[in-house]
């Protein structure tokens, strides 16, 4: 299981939740076997949405970040749940690009640049929140970070890493976000800024054997931080017989009619977690009695 952290500074201005998603990553790369640009930008999105979806507030609360910026990887999309579980899927898993000019892989190549980040909440109210940004980078943090001060006018800083081995295996993967409560002064901001300026990469930390606990501290360094809490998360997809049968039944029956008559049984894979579901005729015929 992945392990998310929530901590705040001793004076109650800066909170900060910190995340080794790890495993998350990895069954991520086994379920979809992405290349290793795609591991990256797929991973970064799950983690952020473990990271936002855990900062809902309902049991029930649900969060939806969808990339779409053009680039050859598709749409990208991540669903956490109130707890920061997550399940994620990409349009083109497969993806061969030139590393960037830093060397490393170009996870904005594979997102694409000329598009937008979607953040939907479902809240349990009649419609869901929709808030969208442009793309700033594609490199994903970046991205979160401008739709906290555009959307939410909350001052954000958001690091995201993934690390994937030649193997395609993932070595190790996590994040943090950090956001300024409206309270906090220039002196607060100034240190924040002091603390980031030089910043490590996430995965460099995980790599040395840090904790997400450990994270929070060795970040946010010039403040004294509290440990709020400390839970667990993990990839894990909500589809069930019961609702891929809604989902069936939903194409109407002339549809669900002409399935009947190809006389075959219907395979239906999940998209989010490559489960397999069958219906054969007479399960379809079911659905239109009913």
């Amino acid at each position: 299981m992945s392990k998310i952290v929530r901590s705040i500074s001793k004076d109650g201005q800066i909170i900060m939740s910190a995340v080794d998603s790890t495993e998350i990553v990895s069954r991520a790369e086994q379920i979809h076997k992405t290349s290793a640009v795609v591991s990256a930008a797929l991973g970064r999105l799950l983690t952020a949405a473990s990271l936002m979806g855990n900062m809902l507030k309902g049991e029930d609360d649900s969060l939806t970040l969808r990339l779409s910026g053009g680039g050859p990887a598709g749409n990208i999309i991540a669903v956490s749940d109130s707890s920061g579980n997550v399940r994620g899927t990409v349009t083109n898993p497969i993806v061969e690009i030139p590393l960037n000019n830093r060397g490393k892989l170009d996870v904005a190549g594979a997102v694409g640049t000329q598009g937008s980040l979607y953040v939907i909440k479902d809240l349990g109210l009649k419609e869901p929140y929709i808030g969208s940004v442009p793309l700033v980078s594609g490199e994903i943090a970046e991205d979160i970070t401008s739709y906290f001060a555009v959307s939410e006018q909350t001052p954000t800083v958001c690091a995201l890493g993934v690390l994937v081995n030649p193997d395609l295996t993932i070595k190790c993967a996590g994040g943090f976000i950090i956001q300024l409560l409206p309270t906090a002064d220039d002196e607060d901001i100034g240190k924040v800024e002091q603390c980031i300026k030089d910043l490590e990469p996430v995965t460099n930390m995980l790599g040395r054997g840090m904790t997400a606990a450990d994270i929070c501290k060795n970040v946010l360094n010039l403040f004294d931080m509290e440990i709020l809490d400390e839970s667990e998360a993990a990839y894990k997809c909500n589809c069930s017989e019961e609702r891929v049968s809604a989902a069936v039944a939903s194409i109407g029956k002339a549809e669900l009619q002409k399935l009947i008559d190809d006389d075959e049984t219907q395979e239906v894979v999940c998209r989010f977690c490559d489960k397999k579901y069958y219906f054969t005729p007479d399960k379809l015929k079911k659905m239109i009695d009913k």
